[in-house]
């Protein structure tokens, strides 16, 4: 092809006409599938106003449930993502792309896989999470122990378990710890168990000590009623006392309440110590000089 025929008139002519009939039939896929892409837009306004009603329809009747926060929120959430998921595949059907969905499934499996494998602890984690949302021993208030830690459970989510110490700090575990290690509740029982470890002096008469550890308590406490409500045991012959164990019960379901009951019950039991001139002793070293050694002056 010469320069000529390659500027020529007729070149331009057959340039243009394979153009405009490339847009001629570009306009004509466009025309003939333009009631598709108005249905495809409809499907999809309407999926997002689904997805938006059925979360606040759903939140609305799990808010009367015993359901923890946050498994009423993934609920709603999974239920909105479904909805629009499923007006996406229908979008997919009614513009003829068939086998781009069957690629994007495809393609979904794989990409899940290889997520699945990078975010394993995650992943581990949020299963816990919702597990713990269907435990009702663990609830929004109660006083919990775990993996070395003790507080108040203040936030339960699909990642961590959020503890409010007793000075006040914040304590974040992750859910798996917490399904994989023991759970020490405090807060599922009506009452809890004060118990105080004493020694008193050798010389004391421990009839009288322990109906005045006893009487003591009942006097103190109004949620001891009378010496059935408590244990008074002594437990052994001390290096320098003979050592005790006083056990009573109070209405509590919190660890910190019980520590204020025994630190008010150290007081008191102490104050009747000395109004009765009842010794506690404090470990003493004894120093037996035989008469035989003679001291210098």
């Amino acid at each position: 092809m010469n320069l000529n025929t390659l500027f020529s008139k007729e070149h331009y002519n057959k340039i243009y006409e394979k153009l405009t009939n490339k847009l001629s039939l570009w306009m004509d896929i466009v025309f003939l599938n333009l009631p598709n892409v108005i249905i495809a837009l409809i499907v999809f306004t309407l999926s997002i106003i689904a997805s938006k009603y059925i979360t606040k329809l759903t939140e609305k009747i799990l808010a009367k449930s015993n359901l923890q926060k946050s498994m009423k929120n993934l609920i709603a959430k999974g239920l909105s993502v479904f909805v629009i998921l499923f007006g996406l595949f229908l979008i997919l059907g009614v513009l003829n792309l068939s086998k781009a969905l069957n690629a994007i499934l495809a393609g979904a499996g794989v990409a899940g896989l290889a997520i699945g494998l990078a975010l394993q602890g995650a992943l581990s984690n949020t299963y816990s999470g919702i597990l713990l949302s269907y435990v009702k021993d663990l609830q929004f208030g109660d006083w919990v122990k775990t993996n070395d830690f003790e507080g108040e459970v203040v936030d339960i989510d699909l990642r961590v378990v959020t503890l409010k110490q007793i000075d006040n700090n914040l304590v974040y575990i992750p859910n798996k710890l917490i399904t994989d290690q023991p759970l020490k509740n405090f807060s599922q029982t009506p009452n809890s168990r004060v118990i105080l470890k004493c020694g008193v002096a050798y010389d004391s008469n421990l009839l009288f000590v322990r109906k005045l550890c006893l009487d003591t308590i009942i006097k103190e406490f109004k949620d001891v009623t009378s010496q059935k409500d408590m244990i008074f045991l002594w437990r052994d012959f001390g290096d320098s006392s003979i050592n005790f164990e006083l056990r009573f019960w109070i209405k509590s379901r919190s660890a910190l309440e019980v520590a204020y009951a025994k630190s008010e019950a150290i007081m008191f039991i102490k104050q009747s110590f000395d109004d009765n001139n009842i010794t506690i002793p404090f470990p003493i070293t004894t120093l037996d000089i035989p008469k035989t050694i003679k001291t210098a002056l």
